[in-house]
């Protein structure tokens, strides 16, 4: 593991365009290796801002088909956005051939409806690791008309580190 923190202006364009690309895994990977092949996060159009050992930060923007029927944001996608900073909080972002981490459990508490245009950011930290499991915080935040940060969403992830190759569907 290490301790170096990998940051999307760090030789990772990961603009609009670069995402579009027909494998936007490719630049997301250079921030954390989890995310080259999560077609997931294609989709929804995660951007990755950072990633290093136990944290990652991650921003999205939510589109008009990640909302429900009041016009604000669906809460399985406010849960599924918190997931993926979890993920790449969870395992090291250069990746390991030999093990990966996965979600045991995670409890949340939606504090605040997202609202469509705004970016979403999703803060994850690890809290404690002991053996194979792990625990993790993950905030959600969106700014108001103000400009000033607003927590939506407090995530609390419980991992579970599984030896072997990790499978991948490309």
């Amino acid at each position: 593991m290490t301790s170096e923190t990998s940051t999307a202006s760090e030789g990772a364009a990961t603009d609009a365009a670069t995402l579009e690309a027909p494998n936007p895994g490719e630049a997301m990977a250079r921030v954390h290796a989890i995310l080259e092949f999560d077609h997931c996060s294609h989709w929804l159009g995660i951007t990755p801002i950072e990633a290093s050992d136990g944290h990652a930060v991650i921003e999205m923007t939510l589109r008009k088909e990640m909302l429900n029927g009041f016009g604000i944001a669906q809460g399985g996608m406010l849960f599924t956005f918190a997931d993926v900073a979890f993920a790449m909080a969870c395992n090291e972002p250069e990746g390991a051939d030999d093990h990966y981490t996965v979600a045991q459990g995670a409890d949340v508490n939606f504090l605040k409806p997202g609202r469509p245009g705004s970016p979403l950011r999703a803060t994850a930290t690890r809290r404690v690791q002991q053996g194979r499991s792990g625990l993790y915080d993950i905030t959600v935040t969106q700014q108001n008309q103000r400009g000033e940060d607003e927590v939506l969403l407090e995530f609390r992830g419980r991992s579970r580190t599984i030896t072997g190759a990790p499978p991948i569907v490309r």
